[in-house]
């Protein structure tokens, strides 16, 4: 768990303390998402009878190939997607039972990160407009530093805050993404393959600044991912899927080092050249 420190210092600091770190950050109890094929009518289980717990500070990921449900998952969770039926509590309340309003006040405290960054921002708004209008509709919370002050949290210039989605490379466009999630003080970080599609030297600094901003915030984080690399160097527990169904569960290094499903087993031994198992 990352440790937090007294409120006076938070408020500098850009952490906000928990009023119960105890509970845990997001429950999800026997979930179950079907779709409807559009060409067949047929319906299919995305996400089949999946639970999973994430408590304060803990990084957790969902590994899998593409098609497994690990995006239906992560957009359930966040009222971003179909919840279906079973239950999600997120930061101790049922998402079922939370009207729009309440919902609405609850979205500050989870931040999302996609793996397209330049689809996640407003083509009409500049990068400087966009902190505007996080400023505006959460003026207190997002207080505690400036826009220059934020762009050097992620590495990046003053000089990009006229710059308009389009004129950024992606990782640039990745780390503003970062930004705006630092600058609301989450508690628990969505990412959702977030280093997919950069360059090798980009995706490291893309998951250095996640280090980071969870160390700034506190935050739990939901990694969805497939690349096994990255869940291994940022998370601590990983849940492995396939079609819809969680095959195994468990701290990463000991499920990556003595994996006891055989569609685990199949997804290690297709990372190139990698030793996963050399440790155990």
């Amino acid at each position: 768990m990352v440790e937090r420190v007294e409120v006076g210092a938070a408020a500098e600091a850009g952490r906000r303390p928990s009023p119960s770190e105890s509970e845990p950050v997001l429950v999800v109890d026997e979930l179950i998402v079907e779709h409807q094929d559009r060409a067949s009518g047929e319906v299919f289980r995305a996400v089949d009878n999946v639970s999973m717990t994430i408590g304060a500070g803990e990084s957790v990921a969902v590994v899998g190939e593409s098609g497994s449900g690990k995006t239906t998952l992560a957009m359930a969770v966040t009222a971003l997607g179909a919840r279906g039926r079973g239950e999600i509590r997120l930061l101790g309340r049922p998402l079922a039972s939370l009207s729009r309003r309440e919902l609405r006040a609850l979205r500050p405290d989870v931040q999302v990160v996609m793996q397209d960054p330049h689809g996640s921002l407003d083509p009409r708004q500049s990068v400087l407009s966009g902190f505007r209008e996080l400023r505006r509709l959460q003026p207190q919370r997002t207080a505690w530093i400036d826009d220059e002050g934020l762009l050097a949290r992620v590495r990046l210039s003053p000089k990009i805050l006229r710059h308009y989605p389009h004129q950024l490379s992606g990782g640039q466009a990745q780390r503003v993404c970062i930004a705006r999630a630092l600058l609301m003080r989450p508690r628990l970080i969505v990412a959702d393959e977030p280093t997919s599609g950069l360059d090798v030297s980009v995706q490291a600094d893309v998951l250095d600044l996640l280090r980071e901003v969870r160390a700034e915030t506190g935050a739990s984080l939901l990694m969805i991912s497939h690349d096994l690399a990255v869940v291994r160097a940022l998370c601590d527990q990983v849940h492995v899927m396939y079609r819809g169904r969680v095959m195994e569960s468990g701290p990463t290094e000991v499920v990556f080092t003595n994996p006891q499903d055989d569609y685990t087993r199949q997804l290690l031994d297709a990372v190139p050249g990698a030793a996963w198992r050399a440790h155990s």
